[in-house]
């Protein structure tokens, strides 16, 4: 079975001692989804199950989870694999835009001074052998790739990038010019791409929090497109949180409809509550992380690459020229309108991101305002929403799945169990009877 990595993550941050509730509210999945994960997670991990005295159930994992699971498991040992394979595919990926960029800027020029320097030796030689470019070498000064080469293709994330990065925090770029490049053209991905996770783990620890018992008007500021006149329709829009938990409605003797989520009520620890954003808020989409310096060299950078790819285009037109060169030139020729075509998206995709960044950022404003503003009624509620709540808190409570009330645990024999629960009883018997021979006594 493939598990979620949500459900892995969320059972380590609660140190392996849980509940489906408890894993539920952690990694915000559904319940009956979480079940299942746990209950064939629990079974190739050989984990503890223990049942509490009023039939609660809750899992003890071991510690060394992941090392079991890859030990047993080829498809994760492969997964687990493939995302180092894939970090670096991604990274010469990312690279490769650059590094296309430096090449068609080395083509053109190399074509531009192979024509240039046939021109002039045509003009100012008559003896030399047809005028042409001959079998010379052109030479490129250092300076035209920058003080260091090597810097453009800087891959290093050991201690000494992690202490260079804490060094220019906050005033340049933690990406190289060649990773710039591409974050200039393409940005680096949607900040919000947790979103939904972030919802619903939000809305799992208001639930929380209130011990399993909420109005709509708590859950509002984390949910979405909810229109005008959301305040009338509100209780429609929980449908969704009551099937993913389990809930189920009440309704006061005024009518006003409280929530409660009865498995989401139990624990396998005493727990403080979590603190929670007061709205969901979604993060704005950024241009680029590239520094201001890196954004500017590649506008430059593609600007000449343009104007070069321009200029060459005009100098090409005559194919006798282009024969009598040959070499360098006439390849340049045959893929001139590539170097156009990246010549010319390099700066209009990032110019076209750029106004859909705006757009969506706005959006983003938009949705962000409209669940602040539910929010800001919880902070001032008026009577109604006052008497919704006191009535949810008759149904608030908290159930802990203890290790000292445990009606079976798959950690010792059950022979043995039933030994110590006879002991228990009898103890019980014990102290029953020692207290009737107290009042016999001292009546």
């Amino acid at each position: 079975m493939a598990y979620d990595g949500g459900v892995l993550k969320a059972i380590e941050r609660l140190n392996y001692r849980v509940t489906t509730a408890d894993v539920a509210a952690e990694a915000g999945l559904a319940l009956e989804e979480t079940q299942q994960q746990i209950l064939a997670l629990a079974t190739d991990v050989q984990a503890h199950l223990q049942v509490s005295e009023a039939g609660e159930i809750a899992y003890e994992f071991p510690k060394n989870i992941q090392g079991i699971l890859l030990s047993k498991s080829w498809r994760l040992r492969l997964r687990s694999a493939w995302e180092r394979v894939w970090g670096v595919l991604f990274y010469l990926i990312r690279i490769s835009f650059g590094i296309l960029l430096i090449l068609s800027l080395v083509l053109i020029a190399v074509a531009l001074i192979a024509i240039a320097v046939a021109a002039s030796s045509s003009r100012q030689s008559d003896d030399r052998d047809g005028g042409g470019f001959g079998g010379g070498m052109i030479f490129m000064p250092r300076f035209f790739f920058g003080p260091d080469l090597f810097w453009f293709f800087h891959y290093d994330y050991g201690p000494s990038r992690r202490r260079s990065r804490t060094r220019q925090r906050g005033r340049e770029s933690d990406l190289n010019f060649l990773e710039g490049v591409f974050s200039f053209l393409f940005g680096d991905g949607n900040p919000n791409e947790d979103l939904e996770d972030r919802r619903w783990q939000a809305i799992a620890t208001v639930i929380r929090n209130n011990r399993g018992a909420v109005t709509a008007e708590q859950i509002a500021p984390y949910l979405d497109d909810l229109g005008e006149g959301w305040d009338r329709d509100l209780e429609d829009f929980m449908i969704p949180v009551l099937s993913r938990f389990n809930g189920q409605p009440e309704v006061s003797p005024q009518g006003g409809i409280v929530y409660r989520f009865p498995e989401l009520q139990v624990s396998a620890e005493e727990r403080r509550q979590r603190r929670v954003p007061d709205f969901l808020q979604e993060l704005p989409r950024r241009f680029s992380q590239a520094s201001t310096g890196q954004i500017m060299t590649a506008i430059g950078l593609g600007g000449a690459n343009l104007v070069g790819a321009l200029a060459l285009g005009s100098l090409l037109q005559d194919p006798a020229l282009v024969a009598e060169l040959g070499g360098i030139v006439a390849f340049v020729n045959s893929i001139y309108w590539l170097l156009l075509g990246y010549g010319v998206a390099f700066l209009s995709i990032p110019l076209v991101r750029y106004f859909w960044v705006q757009q969506r950022n706005q959006k983003i404003a938009e949705r962000n305002d409209s669940r602040q503003a539910r929010s800001l009624q919880l902070q001032n509620p008026s009577p109604e929403l006052r008497e919704k709540i006191q009535f949810a808190q008759q149904f608030a409570t908290q159930s802990i799945v203890g290790k000292e009330d445990l009606a079976y645990t798959t950690e010792t024999d059950l022979i043995d169990q039933e030994i110590q629960n006879r002991d228990k009883i009898d103890e019980e018997w014990q102290r029953r009877l020692q207290g009737r021979e107290e009042l016999s006594f001292g009546g």
